[in-house]
């Protein structure tokens, strides 16, 4: 019979690699983090075009959409500009990456005595981060032109961290585009083209009831419209279920999808 039994010193090499794992990572996060801080203009371009959207739903169709049950379009809305956020915000995990690839930092990282997968996780992890700063200067906005978390303010922090995660799971799937073109203008034009029919095509910005039927059944099943419908029934207080539920279950398709395609797409690109 196989002695499966681990001694001591396996186990100390394993706690060793999964704590230099974590290190890399840390350490990869916190140099995308910092570019911010060294180009200033790439975070102030990445939070415009979510307060322009903000201003632009609200201000100048706020007044002509009516809703059934006077719920307020500047609350409705949010749901849909917290998921535009993620979505889009994710497209720069594989810009990133490509971007890297095409200056040789990716070749530079193999020299080096660290974890592979730490600069992927490092890269996603940076991305969600920014995602964060996004989301809470968006709300701040969407507060100064009436919106408010009707179901309570620990609804609407879980409202914007379900939006955070969801945006995760979109980065992978990013990376693994980023990484398989290796140009940072194939990479946008690739993940814009799915990107806008899949935000579009959903409950995000109107009711799927005033859609034409065949873009309803499309809408229905659409993942964005699930998670969607779960930060919305979070930040006006309406009954969560059955969203989500159907959130977290698309968001681990996503994740144990696209997370190995990833890990492949990179160390292709290392080979």
């Amino acid at each position: 019979m196989t002695d499966t039994t681990q001694t001591p010193t396996q186990t100390t090499l394993r706690q060793g690699s999964i704590e230099r794992f974590l290190s890399d990572a840390a350490v990869l996060t916190k140099r995308n983090l910092l570019k911010y801080r060294r180009v200033p203009t790439l975070l102030v371009f990445s939070t415009v075009q979510p307060v322009m959207l903000v201003l632009i739903f609200v201000l100048v169709f706020g007044g002509a959409i009516n809703l059934p049950g006077g719920v307020s379009y500047t609350n409705f809305i949010m749901a849909g500009i917290f998921a535009q956020v993620a979505i889009f915000g994710s497209t720069q995990t594989g810009v990133g990456l490509a971007d890297d690839m095409g200056k040789g930092l990716i070749d530079r990282f193999r020299s080096l005595p660290m974890s592979r997968s730490a600069v992927l996780i490092g890269r996603t992890g940076s991305d969600a981060v920014r995602n964060v700063l996004v989301m809470i200067l968006v709300t701040a906005v969407g507060f100064l032109l009436g919106f408010r978390f009707e179901g309570g303010v620990a609804a609407g922090v879980l409202a914007v961290l379900l939006g955070v995660l969801f945006g995760y799971a979109f980065s992978w799937i990013s990376a693994s585009i980023g990484l398989a073109v290796k140009d940072v203008e194939t990479a946008q034009a690739a993940t814009f083209v799915w990107i806008f029919p899949l935000v579009f095509a959903s409950s995000a910005f109107a009711p799927i009831a005033t859609f034409p039927g065949w873009l309803q059944a499309i809408a229905r099943i659409n993942p964005v419209t699930s998670v969607v419908n779960a930060m919305r029934a979070l930040i006006l207080g309406t009954p969560l279920q059955p969203w989500l539920w159907r959130s977290f279950v698309w968001i681990a398709i996503l994740l144990i999808i696209f997370i190995p395609l990833a890990v492949r797409e990179y160390r292709r690109a290392l080979a």
